[in-house]
């Protein structure tokens, strides 16, 4: 037996740290009447009449895999749905995969198109998910800081800067995790260009494409030649409060798609079929539930940025996504510091923004995925923190 253990895990492995979101989760579970501002999934039950597309399929003994790639009826309805919003279109056969929830789909696209070696650029704050999926993929994330004086929205100057031989993707995710910032249209086309000219693959995750607010969501790949250079990533977690379901999507050129479908074969062989059939209701009843939650998240967007501006947690307003990114600049607390803080005296848990990665520091990720009445109880609590930790 080796003396180290620890010397049978990869370097690769070693050098990602834990999830700084799992550490806070791990300590709320043992604590009751804590009001969570952490979790980024919606509180709201799966619709229905989704449900029931998903039992139904059960009862009926609908329990084998599917083909690899996921339900052909289910692929011409995510078609529809992507040229009816967006204006994009996708042969449902050859470029598009259904997956187990976004997660997979932004791993093996990573496995898929960088080699070792590989520069990623990647804007931050950002899902904790982005920079070790593209270390685990053998390539070297660089990151390019989105500053609350540009609306957390990167610029293409600021990516150009980085851009070096070894350059082969860039990975965005707008509406923005942790900081729910939408990203405009002429930002995006200034990255477009910026890509063409490069020749630089673009990885748009687009989960929270549905959940925006007095804006207009961006479809990346709807841009001016940016189809064919373009892997879309979304899902049903968010918008259908589908998460436990786990069914996600990729969309690409047929030759990139077919990389995927291979490493997706061997390592998933298929999303779950109950699943499946109920994102297949989702996409053909799912509009009015959805819109409903919509109306509901943004009158919750209203009352937490308000009241976080209201007790001197400064808060860029949020377009997009469930999340609100507040500062803590005016206590004297790290944003880690802050957050335990606030978990084991206050009772109240929120993320620290360090865990999207150093940019983040200085700020917290609260979720606004709970009742109106949590959000004001928690804000009057982080009251009480900000006045006794003020500078």
């Amino acid at each position: 037996m080796r003396k180290n253990v620890k010397e049978v895990i990869t370097q690769r492995v070693r050098s990602v740290p834990p999830s700084g979101i799992r550490k806070f989760f791990d300590v709320l579970a043992t604590m009751e009447d804590v009001i969570s501002l952490g979790i980024g999934e919606p509180d709201f039950a799966t619709p229905q009449q989704i449900c029931h597309a998903g039992i139904s399929s059960l009862e009926r003994g609908e329990t084998s895999y599917t083909s690899n790639a996921g339900m052909l009826e289910l692929r011409e309805e995510l078609a529809s749905h992507l040229a009816r919003l967006y204006g994009v279109r996708y042969d449902p056969v050859q470029e598009l995969l259904m997956t187990v929830g976004v997660s997979e789909a932004l791993h093996i696209a990573l496995l898929t198109v960088v080699e070792p070696g590989d520069e990623v650029i990647v804007p931050e704050p950002c899902f904790v998910s982005y920079k070790p999926g593209i270390i685990f993929a053998g390539g070297t994330p660089i990151v390019v800081e989105a500053t609350v004086e540009n609306g957390f929205q990167v610029t293409a100057a600021q990516i150009e800067r980085v851009i070096t031989p070894r350059t082969k993707a860039m990975l965005i995710g707008y509406p923005n995790n942790p900081t729910g910032a939408v990203m405009g249209r002429d930002r995006l086309m200034e990255i477009a260009s910026l890509a063409e000219k490069n020749d630089i693959l673009v990885l748009s995750d687009e989960i929270y494409d549905r959940l925006v607010y007095e804006v207009e969501h961006v479809c990346f790949s709807s841009l001016p030649n940016m189809r064919d250079r373009t892997i879309l990533l979304g899902g049903f977690s968010k918008s259908y409060a589908m998460t436990g379901w786990r069914l996600g999507y990729a969309a690409a050129p047929a030759e990139i798609l077919s990389g995927m479908l291979k490493v997706h074969q061997y390592i998933i062989m298929c999303a779950p079929t109950p699943a499946q059939v109920a994102g297949i209701e989702a996409l053909r009843d799912g509009e009015d539930a959805l819109r409903e939650m919509l109306h509901e998240y943004d009158q919750r967007r209203r009352v937490i940025v308000q009241g976080l501006n209201t007790i001197g947690m400064p808060c860029f307003e949020p377009h997009g996504a469930f999340y609100a990114f507040p500062s803590i600049q005016n206590t004297s607390l790290s944003s880690e510091v802050f957050s335990e803080k606030l978990l084991l005296e206050k009772k109240v848990a929120v993320v620290p923004g360090s865990a999207f990665g150093d940019s983040g520091e200085g700020f917290v990720r609260c979720s606004y995925a709970t009742s109106l009445v949590d959000i004001e109880e928690a804000l009057g609590r982080m009251e009480e923190l900000v006045r006794e930790y003020g500078k």
